[in-house]
């Protein structure tokens, strides 16, 4: 039977010397903010090796502010993305958005206090989000997901869409609506370890009948 690696492994990607690859993270691991929420088995990837990846894929959300950022299970994040929360936004109200108050230790707390509660960002499961792909303030990913590199994501995608370009646009869907609820009926990423690993070889060969059938 195909096992399942340990999502409790820091790095779980173990190269053919038998050393962990430091550039692989599973994030549910090695994160530890209480704005950002991972699913197991979810990994990023990046070769500049961040002690923190939490700055670099999100480098505006600080600990304690009012949004969050929830990942599903199962998802893949390459290098460069970035998930830009609403705690990024400037004063647009006066005559120019330079957030003079940031910049005033006295004025800072209630500045911050005054910005509105920016919307949720969240990534379902299974998602496979490109290199350098860009996640805008209150995105809602669908199940399934691909994002293609570079592209510049708002609002909401649905399940199983393959969306790119600046704004992203859906350029395909990956299955057909009958096969989506399909799949969205069995959640296959919420079984149990032992169950998913006698799922992976009908996941991996695309036979979405066997996989109902383990149901």
């Amino acid at each position: 039977m195909t096992r399942l690696h340990d999502s409790a492994l820091a790095h779980p990607l173990i190269m053919p010397n038998g050393k962990a690859d430091q550039a692989t993270y599973h994030l549910a691991a090695c994160l530890n903010h209480p704005n950002i929420h991972v699913g197991r088995w979810t990994y990023y990837n990046d070769s500049d090796c961040p002690v923190d990846p939490a700055i670099v894929l999100a480098p505006y959300l600080y600990p304690g502010a009012p949004e969050h950022l929830h990942i599903g299970r199962f998802c893949q994040i390459a290098k460069g993305v970035q998930f830009i929360t609403a705690t990024a936004n400037h004063p647009m109200e006066g005559l120019s958005t330079y957030p003079f108050a940031i910049f005033d230790q006295s004025r800072f707390g209630s500045y911050r206090a005054s910005l509105p509660r920016g919307e949720d960002t969240v990534v379902g499961h299974d998602c496979w989000i490109g290199r350098e792909a860009v996640i805008l303030p209150g995105a809602r990913l669908g199940n399934g997901v691909i994002v293609s590199a570079r592209a510049v994501v708002r609002g909401a995608v649905p399940d199983y869409a393959i969306v790119a370009g600046n704004p992203a646009r859906i350029v395909k869907m990956r299955f057909s609506d009958k096969d989506i609820a399909r799949l969205s009926a069995l959640k296959w990423w919420d079984w149990k370890a032992c169950r998913i690993e006698a799922a992976i070889p009908h996941i991996e060969a695309g036979d979405l009948d066997a996989l109902e059938a383990l149901t």
